[in-house]
């Protein structure tokens, strides 16, 4: 297929983009980035099957030439940073919602046939229902981010049923791995390298959730896109995770584990019951049933995803 992945040269996006080459896809990508980097697909730049745009998709222009002859489209640019919501509403409303309604205008005259977007467990909010299945209502984020793709979802429903194309969506569990460059690991990472001593944990360190290794998570998305590709509905929802979950506090134990260190923790207690920060969900578990039916389940529970990524950084950073 000839397909566009924005977000491509992100740490989620590269592993995508290195899936669909490597099974002989044309692929271009749109990314101005802020968050990802060339480094992540240098390796395709010369290859004729690829193609590189540098751009900013809160340009509708920019999105309208991106999206120009091409069967399927993965959206996964946006902010992956939740904790900014509370700081910058407007920039996560811009790099998340408004880039995804350029996006759905852009694909109202062209020959995509496919939307396939990356969203998020945070929609579900605080869930009563553990795990969390893709039909639980009723959907209260608790963050600015997970109202930002709770949004996008629902424009991206909308604009299917009205103009033709079939999207789905993905709710992804904590993505984890090679070339992520934010989030807890990657956080206790750089803070043990500062300081040896101690380990300052946001929260009361029971922040129990569930991790998805990268590997996974694409293989999840390919397989599910496919099996989404032989059937009918308009717009489909998939949680994709792990059957297991881990506590921040098990995270920092298997870190400093690897790094040959013996810190003192030092939780900051955090806010609204011990969770990390306001809009933090401190437990979450999907329901990944429905993805299984589809012919998709993890192979690394979040125990050994959490304990891969720590060697991968380890050796990146």
């Amino acid at each position: 297929m000839r397909v566009l992945v924005t977000g491509g040269a992100g740490f989620i996006g590269s592993h995508l983009v290195d899936a669909l080459m490597e099974t002989g896809n044309e692929v271009r990508v749109l990314d101005d980035l802020s968050a990802g980097s060339l480094d992540n697909i240098k390796r395709w730049l010369n290859n004729e099957r690829f193609e590189f745009i540098k751009g900013d998709m809160r340009d509708s222009g920019t999105v309208k030439e991106a999206v120009e002859g091409v069967e399927a489209v993965f959206h996964l640019a946006a902010n992956p940073e939740v904790r900014i919501g509370a700081q910058s509403p407007e920039l996560i409303y811009e790099t998340n919602v408004l880039i995804t309604y350029n996006l759905l205008n852009a694909l109202r005259d062209s020959s995509v046939q496919y939307l396939i977007f990356t969203s998020s467990s945070t929609v579900y909010g605080d869930a009563e229902l553990i795990p969390t299945p893709e039909n639980y209502a009723p959907l209260e984020p608790i963050s600015v981010y997970g109202g930002a793709k709770l949004a996008a979802e629902a424009l991206i429903s909308g604009y299917a049923h009205t103009f033709g194309f079939r999207a789905l969506i993905f709710r992804l569990a904590n993505i984890i791995g090679e070339r992520s460059n934010h989030g807890v690991i990657y956080d206790f990472i750089n803070k043990l390298r500062k300081n040896p001593e101690e380990l300052e944990i946001l929260g009361d360190g029971t922040q129990r959730k569930s991790y998805l290794h990268v590997s996974d998570t694409v293989e999840g998305m390919l397989k599910i896109f496919e099996y989404f590709g032989k059937g009918s509905k308009t717009v489909d929802f998939y949680n994709l995770g792990n059957d297991d979950w881990i506590t921040v506090g098990e995270i920092a134990e298997i870190v400093s584990e690897e790094m040959g260190l013996k810190p003192k923790f030092r939780f900051t207690g955090g806010v609204d019951g011990g969770r990390g920060w306001k809009g933090d969900v401190k437990f979450m578990r999907l329901s990944i049933e429905k993805a299984k039916k589809a012919g998709w389940r993890p192979k690394l529970n979040s125990y050994e995803a959490v304990r891969m990524t720590v060697r991968e950084l380890l050796k990146s950073l």
